[in-house]
């Protein structure tokens, strides 16, 4: 046989798309797997519908994934793919629009049928017209998939739900993935005949690509040079999941997690009751009010209380978020935003929940924010919202995305022994003198209260949403008491500053523009900036992870730049937070579409600014 001829790439992004029933999902997912094995750095994007099985063949089924890997350091799934593999006509008319002229567009040729391409929208056959366009590879994949699992004891329809495991050992060849990995996980998942079917075409596809004539090359992308240590590949909602673990383990304390399912949060929910072992209590609740009114009274029992939803949620725990603001017990509170309002687009990303998390409870109720950035960066956030949750006696709130729960990058798995360990210190009797236990005696340092576990002898006490007074916790109503008390809780969170590193610069601390970015826009941003610094521009960059309090020399930071350039995914709700406080003229790039920043769109907004500039 004759042997093909390999070229080295510096980095390929490749789009699986298909029918929601295809298993595209999977296919990305365990290609993302073989890459981060290969030692690529990566960063992936599903965007799949919201309908859990739309109707066969249309636009509105069409389900993606893609994946972006390189031999340096990647910070987006790529604005374009290089490659598309798309098995139906649907699929290549959804995302045909982002390939460049000349790209590689692999087809299943078999789905390209006279009904399959009019059900898709197109008038007339549109193989033509795309090998005009595209370097088009059109592969009978549901015709090989099924000669290769003949004499299997399977229904054709089994068999027909394979042929994605094909196309993934064909890319695998392509590209050069270890398929060791997907095999394993294949004997894992499944026995006897489907096991044998998913491991029979994922090889043939691999013994296809390296014997037929379609392709004469295949592709090598070096491993990137990364920080030594152990890593695995890493969603933001498994992040989270695993960062309410670690709080378990770090703190000495056992956490309970109330949550009703919602779009995208619920694999939260899914992760953290896998881990029971951990003695991690999970309870899906019969609705969102009651899934956080039961953290809550878990809090208030003794335990690290949490709760997880997305925007629509969130604005049915409102009102219980503000009784464990009220009653100061430490509770953490995520919230994956997704687009809005309503049921909106719930599969498809956005940041508009920020001003719901900072001002969305009744009368004067602050609490603290955090945003992590990277999907690795979730893991991190849970851990510092339960520490100041825990040292502070209050509610925080951590906002990620749809963008950051689903997609995944390279993470080196912690030191466990690196990790600070902050067992909890109860309320003891002995702490107090003759008068007894007082349940809202305060921290002079961090005006905390104290955190008793209710029944214990002397430690007998009452919570409640009505107004205090000041370290017995009795009811009044006396006007100014309410006054100070509101003054009072207002000032603890904005005490928390004291716990918040200043904001650093990344490139020159002054000088014509700065661009500010928070949570999931961080990829896309940092990018961007690259880029703009290779042409020659000169262009600094940083990124708010602590939404309140904001870092305290965050008004220096900004007023040392002529220009500042804030994208968010959003009508701009952090630009006017800053515009108000700090009186800057502050440039918003909004973006409302449902999809992550382009580093193009920013890559623009740079240019034009300095255009002005200059």
């Amino acid at each position: 046989m004759k042997i093909k001829r390999i070229e080295k790439r510096r980095d390929v992004s490749i789009r699986f798309c298909g029918d929601s029933g295809d298993g595209m999902q999977l296919t990305g997912t365990k290609f993302a797997d073989e890459t981060a094995l290969a030692g690529n750095d990566l960063s992936t994007f599903p965007d799949f519908p919201a309908e859990i099985r739309a109707p066969a063949g249309t636009l509105a089924g069409v389900s993606g994934f893609q994946i972006h890997f390189a031999s340096e350091r990647v910070h987006t799934p790529a604005d374009y793919p290089d490659v598309i593999v798309a098995f139906n006509p649907a699929a290549v008319r959804a995302n045909v629009g982002d390939l460049r002229p000349g790209a590689m567009l692999i087809i299943n040729s078999d789905a390209f049928n006279k009904k399959a391409w009019q059900r898709a929208g197109y008038t007339e056959d549109p193989i033509p017209d795309l090998r005009e366009r595209f370097e088009l590879v059109e592969i009978p994949l549901t015709a090989l998939n099924r000669e290769a699992l003949v004499g299997l004891d399977l229904t054709q329809r089994a068999i027909d739900r394979c042929k994605n495991f094909f196309a993934l050992g064909l890319l695998s060849w392509l590209y050069g993935r270890p398929m060791e990995s997907t095999e394993r996980w294949l004997g894992n998942k499944f026995e006897g005949d489907v096991l044998e079917a998913n491991t029979r075409t994922l090889r043939s596809g691999w013994a296809f690509g390296e014997t037929t004539e379609l392709f004469p090359v295949s592709y090598q992308v070096p491993a990137a040079k990364i920080e030594g240590g152990s890593y695995r590949n890493i969603t933001g909602n498994t992040a989270l999941a695993w960062g309410i673990i670690a709080a378990r383990v770090l703190m000495d304390r056992q956490v309970f997690l109330g949550a009703y399912p919602i779009t995208p949060a619920t694999d939260v929910l899914h992760e953290v009751a896998r881990h029971r072992n951990f003695d991690i209590k999970t309870f899906q609740a019969e609705d969102e009010m009651a899934a956080v009114s039961s953290a809550i009274g878990a809090s208030f029992a003794g335990n690290l209380g949490v709760t997880v939803s997305s925007g629509p949620g969130i604005m049915l725990k409102q009102e219980a978020i503000g009784l464990a603001i009220m009653v100061e017990l430490p509770l953490v509170v995520i919230d994956v935003q997704r687009a809005g309002p309503s049921t909106g687009s719930p599969t498809k990303t956005e940041q508009g929940d920020l001003l719901l998390a900072l001002f969305g409870r009744s009368s004067e109720s602050p609490m603290p924010i955090l945003a992590p950035s990277s999907a690795g960066d979730c893991f991190d956030t849970m851990i510092e919202a339960f520490r100041l949750a825990v040292k502070y006696m209050t509610p925080v709130m951590v906002l990620s995305d749809s963008y950051l729960a689903n997609s995944s990058e390279p993470w080196k798995i912690p030191d466990i022994e690196t990790l600070q360990r902050s067992p909890i210190r109860f309320a003891k009797r002995e702490d107090f003198g003759e008068e007894g236990f007082m349940p809202y005696v305060r921290d002079p340092e961090t005006l905390a209260r104290p955190w008793a576990i209710p029944g214990e002898p002397e430690l007998e006490h009452r919570l409640g949403g009505l107004t205090k007074e000041p370290v017995t916790g009795n009811v009044v109503y006396d006007p100014d008491n309410h006054a100070a008390m509101l003054k009072l809780r207002a000032d603890k969170i904005a005490g928390i500053v004291a716990d918040i590193p200043n904001i650093e610069v990344d490139g020159p601390t002054s000088g014509d523009l700065l661009v500010v970015g928070w949570g999931s826009t961080n990829g896309a941003i940092t990018a961007a900036v690259d880029e703009a610094r290779e042409d020659g521009l000169s262009v600094s960059r940083i990124h708010i992870r602590h939404m309140n309090p904001l870092p305290s020399n965050l008004q220096d930071v900004l007023s040392h730049f002529k220009h500042i350039l804030l994208p968010e995914l959003n009508g701009g709700q952090l630009s006017m937070i800053l515009r108000s406080l700090f009186l800057l003229d502050i440039q918003p790039l909004n973006k409302v579409a449902g999809q992550p920043f382009r580093i193009a769109e920013i890559r623009s907004a740079i240019d034009e600014i300095l255009r002005e500039v200059n």
